[in-house]
C-alpha cells in the first residue's frame, strides 16, 4: 500500500513553484490548506533550474518548498526533473536530442526530445536521480519518486541503430535468425551483415499512411523496432529507478503511464514499477464507458493492485481541437469513477495555471486570478474535505471481476502495421466494443494481458487475437479445457509472434480449440454492411443483426453454428460458432457485429457463468463497480447523466458512506453524483 505514511486517498497534484517568485508560494500553500491538498508533485520539469550548467547545481529553491509544504502537512511526491534536457546540454551534447521519424536531426525544443540511446543523457539523468536521492532520503515530506514524465516518443537517431542491433544480437543470436523471422527473401531484402540494418522510418521502411496510420514494408522489422524503442525508454527509467533505491530503498517509485498509448508496452513497464500512475483526459464526449475501460487497463498492469491518478485536469485541457469545461459536478464523479476502478489519489495537472507557454490555459484548482472564490476552487475544496472523511476506508481494496478482456500491445502493432485486409479495423476500438457491452450491462471486467494469470476468470473475451504468442494457445486451451468460456473474433490465430503467417490454415494454433478453419477473410467497403442471422431464438436477441467491416468464411471442424451471414455469396456460412473443449467452450464471432448484438448477447453468456450485474435494470448512464477488502464490500453507483434516476438497491440494508444514511430498495440518485456503499 503506498498510502502508508499518509493513509487516506491522496489529493493534490503537480505544483511548479519554480515558474513563480516566493511571495505566491505562501498563498499557495494557504490555499491548498483550503482546498484539503495533502500530496503536490514537485520537480517534475526543473532540470534546468537544478542544474544551469554541467558543473553547477542549485536545490535551494526545492529545500525550502520541501520544508514549506512538510510544515503545512502536505507530503511529496518528488520528480527527478528528467522530462526535459536542458539546453546547454544540447548545444554541448548533440547526440542528447533525437531524429525524427523523416530522418531530420532535432534541435533543442519541445519536451520529448531526449534520445533514449544517448551515453549523454542517461549519464546526466542518472547522476541527478542520485543527488535527489542522495539528498532528500530522510525528508519527512518525501512519500513516492516521480521518474521523468509521460516517457513516450522515438528515435531514429546513429545511436539508436547501433542499439538496435545489439539488442538484435541479444534477441536472435545470428543474422541468419533475423533473416528468417523477418522473412527478408521477400524483395530480396537479406541482410548480410549487422551494420546493413537501420532503424525503420521514412527514409527506409515505413511512412504515413491513411488515417495517420505507420504503414511498413516489413512487418516484423516495424514490430522489433517498437519493441526495443519501448525498451529503450524503460532502460532510462531503470536506471533512474536503480539510482533512487540505491539511497531511498523503501520509498516506492512510479511514473505516469497514458492508458492505450500505443508507443510503450505497458504490460512490460509495470513490472519494474512499485505502482502504476497514469493521467486521465476524457473529453467533454468520451463515452464513459471508454475511460472507464482505461482506468481497468492500468489496474489490470499488475494484477489489480490499486493505481494512483496521476494526473487529470479539475476543469479545462488545452491540447484538444475543443477544450470544453468539465460541468459542475463532472470533476468530482470522474475523480471517483477513478477510485471505483482502483486508484488511491486523485491528483491534478495543475495546482496553480502557468502564465506563459504552451498550457497557460489548462485548468487548475487555482485559476489564473489567483483566489479561492472560484466555482472549480469550490468544488476541488468539497472534494478534498469529503477525501477526507473517507479516510482509509477504502485503501487497498480490491476491484473483483469474473469477465476478463485480452489486451496485448505487440497484438495491437502487429493489427495496425497489417498491409491488410483493411484500414478500419483499429484494435482498441474493437476490445471496446466487448468491453462497453458488459459496462452497459454493469458486469465488471478486467483488462489484462497475455501473460496474466486466468485461473480467476469465467470468461475470457480476445478481441482480435491476430497474433498467437509462444505459449498462448497451450494457455487458452487449458483454461477452456478446465471449464473457462473463451470469445474471440475474426482476424485471430493468423500470425507469430513476428509477424510471420501460421500456415496450415486459419486461425492457426487456435483451430483445435476453436473447431473452425477459415478460408477466406472478406474486408467490406465504408457504407456496406452483411447481416448476422441467428440459427435458434435466445430470449432477449432479436433474429438478426448488422455486421461488417471483416467477414471470415468460415467452415466448422466440430464447432456448433450459432449465427449465420445473410447476404453476399457467402450468405448461409457460419458467422458464430461455439466449440466444446473439455469442461469449458470456445466461441468464435467470424465478423465485427453492430453494438446491439454484444449488448444483448455477451451479458448472457456472462450470468450464465458467475458473472452477474452489480445492480439490475440499472438506468442508462449508471455506472457500478465494486471494490472489497476485509470482509467488506464497496459498491459504487456513479450517475453520468445529467437529471436524477432511481435505482433498486434491493432489500438488505447498505451504509452510504458520502451521505451518512441507510438505504434500501428503490433510491434516487441526483444528477452528476454517485452513491458509494458499504454492504
Amino acid at each position: 500500500m503506498i498510502n502508508e505514511k499518509k493513509p487516506k486517498i491522496w489529493y493534490g497534484g503537480d505544483y511548479n513553484p519554480d515558474q513563480w517568485e516566493k511571495p505566491v508560494w505562501d498563498e499557495d500553500v494557504r490555499m491548498f490548506k483550503l482546498a484539503g491538498i495533502d500530496v503536490a508533485t514537485l520537480n517534475v520539469f526543473a532540470w534546468a533550474k537544478n542544474q544551469p550548467n554541467e558543473d553547477t547545481y542549485d536545490f535551494g529553491w526545492l529545500d525550502e518548498m520541501m520544508d514549506k509544504l512538510h510544515d503545512a502537512g502536505i507530503g511529496v511526491c518528488l520528480a527527478t526533473s528528467t522530462a526535459a534536457h536542458p539546453a546547454w546540454m544540447a548545444r554541448k551534447y548533440p547526440d542528447v536530442t533525437r531524429v525524427d521519424f523523416d530522418g531530420r536531426k532535432r534541435k533543442f525544443g519541445g519536451r520529448h526530445n531526449s534520445c533514449p540511446n544517448s551515453p549523454n543523457y542517461r549519464l546526466y539523468s542518472v547522476r541527478m536521480a542520485e543527488m535527489l536521492a542522495d539528498r532528500y532520503k530522510d525528508h519527512p515530506a518525501l512519500l513516492i519518486w516521480h521518474v521523468s514524465n509521460e516517457y513516450g516518443g522515438y528515435c531514429y537517431c546513429d545511436n539508436c541503430a547501433a542499439a538496435f542491433r545489439d539488442w538484435l544480437k541479444e534477441r536472435y543470436g545470428s543474422i541468419d535468425r533475423v533473416n528468417q523471422v523477418w522473412n527478408t527473401a521477400f524483395w530480396g531484402h537479406t541482410f548480410y551483415d549487422w551494420e546493413d540494418i537501420v532503424p525503420p522510418n521514412g527514409v527506409s521502411e515505413e511512412w504515413r499512411g491513411a488515417n495517420g496510420r505507420t504503414e511498413t514494408n516489413f512487418q516484423g522489422i516495424s514490430l522489433d523496432y517498437r519493441r526495443f524503442q519501448s525498451d529503450s525508454l524503460l532502460a532510462c527509467y531503470e536506471l533512474e529507478y536503480d539510482a533512487l533505491k540505491k539511497f531511498t530503498p523503501d520509498v516506492p517509485v512510479t511514473t505516469n503511464l497514458m492508458g492505450a498509448y500505443k508507443e510503450l508496452d505497458y504490460h512490460k513497464w509495470a513490472k519494474k514499477l512499485d505502482v502504476v500512475s497514469w493521467d486521465n483526459y476524457p473529453s467533454l464526449d468520451t463515452p464513459h464507458s471508454f475511460t472507464a475501460m482505461m482506468h481497468d487497463l492500468m489496474r489490470g498492469l499488475k494484477e489489480g493492485q490499486p493505481f494512483m491518478l496521476m494526473e487529470q485536469t479539475p476543469s479545462q485541457q488545452n491540447w484538444q481541437p475543443y477544450n470544453s469545461l468539465k460541468r459542475p459536478g463532472v470533476m468530482r464523479l470522474w475523480s471517483y469513477q477513478a477510485v471505483a476502478r482502483g486508484a488511491d489519489t486523485v491528483m491534478f495537472f495543475q495546482l496553480r495555471r502557468s502564465i506563459g507557454a504552451c498550457e497557460k490555459y489548462h485548468g487548475a484548482v487555482i485559476e489564473h486570478v489567483g483566489h479561492e472564490h472560484t466555482r472549480v476552487f469550490r468544488e476541488c475544496a468539497a472534494l478534498g474535505a469529503e477525501l477526507n472523511t473517507l479516510g482509509d476506508s477504502l485503501l487497498d481494496s480490491r476491484v473483483q471481476a469474473k469477465a476478463a478482456i485480452l489486451f496485448d500491445w505487440d497484438n495491437w502493432w502487429a493489427v495496425e502495421m497489417s498491409s491488410g485486409p483493411t484500414i478500419a479495423l483499429q484494435y482498441v476500438k474493437e476490445a471496446h466494443k466487448y468491453y462497453e457491452a458488459l459496462y452497459e450491462a454493469n458486469i465488471p471486467a478486467d483488462v489484462i494481458g497475455v501473460d496474466a494469470d486466468f485461473g480467476g476468470y469465467s470468461v475470457l473475451v480476445a478481441p482480435v487475437l491476430y497474433m498467437t504468442k509462444p505459449g498462448i494457445s497451450e494457455k487458452l486451451e487449458a483454461f477452456v479445457k478446465a471449464g473457462g468460456t473463451l470469445i474471440t473474433t475474426f482476424f485471430s490465430g493468423i500470425v507469430d509472434e513476428n509477424d510471420r503467417v501460421i500456415t496450415g490454415g486459419y486461425p492457426g494454433k487456435l483451430r483445435k480449440l476453436l473447431g473452425i478453419w477459415s478460408e477466406e477473410i472478406d474486408a467490406l467497403l465504408p457504407g456496406q454492411s452483411n447481416r448476422l442471422v441467428l440459427s435458434a431464438q435466445t430470449a432477449g436477441l432479436r433474429s438478426e443483426y448488422e455486421c461488417g467491416m471483416l467477414c471470415d468464411l468460415i467452415h466448422t471442424e466440430g464447432a456448433e453454428v450459432r449465427a449465420v451471414y445473410g447476404d453476399d455469396f457467402y450468405r448461409g456460412m457460419p458467422a458464430l460458432t461455439v466449440n466444446k473443449f473439455g469442461q469449458g467452450e470456445a466461441w468464435y464471432l467470424a465478423t465485427s457485429p453492430e453494438q446491439a448484438f454484444l449488448n444483448e448477447w455477451l451479458p448472457k453468456i456472462c450470468e450464465d457463468l458467475g458473472a452477474r450485474p452489480l445492480l439490475r435494470n440499472a438506468p442508462h448512464g449508471v455506472e457500478t463497480t465494486v471494490r472489497a477488502k476485509d470482509g467488506h464490500e464497496f459498491l459504487f453507483v456513479l450517475n453520468h447523466n445529467a437529471d436524477s434516476v432511481r435505482v433498486d438497491l434491493g432489500d438488505k440494508s447498505v451504509s452510504d458512506l458520502l451521505g451518512g444514511r441507510t438505504l434500501s430498495g428503490t433510491v434516487e440518485v441526483p444528477g452528476r453524483d454517485l452513491l458509494i456503499l458499504r454492504r
